[in-house]
Order: C-alpha cells, then structure tokens, then sequence
C-alpha cells in the first residue's frame, strides 16, 4: 500500500503545469511584431519626406511645364501641393531627423505650417524626435492663454502693414447718428470719413479752447 500511495503521488501531481513559458514566448513574439511594424511606420515618413523634398527639387530644376509632365505621367499632378507644403514646412530637417513622427502628423504640422511653426521651430531644437514629443508640443500651444485686459483700439493694419483706424458699429434705437451722416453725404457729396474727420476735427478744437459753444435763444 505504500507503494501505491508513492507511486500515485508522482503520476498525479495536484498542481498544474505553469502556463509561463508560453506567455512569455506570445510576449517576446507580440513585441517582436510591434517593432517590426512601428519600424515600417517611420521608414514611411521617412520616405514620404524624402519624396517631398525630391519633387521641391524637380520644381526647381525643370520648367512649369516639364515639371507637370512628368508629374502627370505618373497621375501625380494633383497630389504634388501637399508634398511641396511638407518640403517646404520642413526644408531645416533632413527625412531622418523626423522619422520617429506618423505619417499623419507631418500633413498636420505641413497643412497648417502658419499655425504650427512654433511647434516646427521648437523641433529643431531637441536632440530626438518623437511622435510622443510633437503631441505634448500641440497640446500644450491648444491650452488657451490668458487675455490680457486691452484698451479698445480703432487701429488696424493692412497687409503690407500700414495703419488705419476703423470706427465700430454705432447701435442707436432711433438710428440718430447714421441719418445724420447718411443725409450729409447725400446733400454735400462728401464721403462718410471726411464727415466724421471734420467733426472730430471740431470737437477736438472745442475741446482745446479754440471753439466756444453759445446757447442762441430767439428773442420774442
């Protein structure tokens, strides 16, 4: 009966065999696969750089004309804009220095490069980057900043940065103020801002002593 015992007890062990080995091998398998694929996914940034950069260059090289040949050859003509804005979005970088970044995220920054080159010239200043690094960066710029309390201000600037004043919407119930003017430049053909030049004129006259204002009643 000993016998019997011992010998059930090492052909039925009560605990099982460990699952370990095995997960560990679907682990080591699972990354295996993840590297492969996120090395495939910026050797594909780093291409489409390096074809945006390739077009800049075609651009340069050949006539308007050449150039949309060839481009047209490959039915690539209506694709090419969206490369240029890449090359030139990010002409400081070489394909290698942003391949750590997805593909969709390059359109991003290059789509709205006006918006975004704060983000670009920051890039340019870190030793490695990374997609992890960018979506901090534009995170960070979407956090609405504190509006300093301004001083209302007619002044604005045309394109090529001259200044000139703009007056805002007057809102009256009775209308007073547009009538008036409306009815001055009607009867006297003069524009609406040489009317309001001539009476701000006065009214800064009066207000420095040059005018006097006289309360005239009829007499009966």
């Amino acid at each position: 009966m000993h016998s019997v015992i011992a010998t059930q007890k090492v052909d039925s062990p009560t605990t099982p065999k460990s699952s370990f080995p095995r997960e560990q091998t679907h682990s080591a398998a699972v990354a295996g696969e993840l590297n492969s694929s996120f090395t495939a996914l910026f050797q594909a940034t780093a291409i489409i750089l390096k074809h945006a950069f390739f077009l800049e260059e075609l651009k340069k090289t050949h006539s308007k004309k050449e150039y949309k040949k060839l481009l047209c050859e490959y039915g690539f003509w209506d694709e090419q804009k969206k490369y240029l804005k890449l090359a030139a979005a990010f002409q400081k970088f070489s394909p290698q220095d942003l391949a750590q970044i997805e593909p969709r995220t390059i359109y991003q920054l290059a789509e709205n490069s006006k918006k975004y080159q704060p983000i670009i010239d920051q890039l340019w200043d870190l030793a490695e980057v990374s997609q992890k690094t960018v979506r901090q960066l534009v995170k960070k710029q979407r956090q609405p900043r504190k509006q300093k309390s301004e001083k209302p201000s007619i002044w604005r600037r045309t394109k090529n940065g001259k200044r000139y004043c703009q007056i805002p919407p007057i809102h009256e119930e009775d209308e007073r103020t547009g009538i008036a003017l409306q009815k001055m430049m009607d009867e006297e053909g003069l524009t609406a801002q040489k009317i309001v030049a001539e009476a701000i004129a006065l009214r800064l006259a009066y207000k420095e002593g040059q005018l006097a204002y006289k309360n005239c009643q009829m007499q009966s």
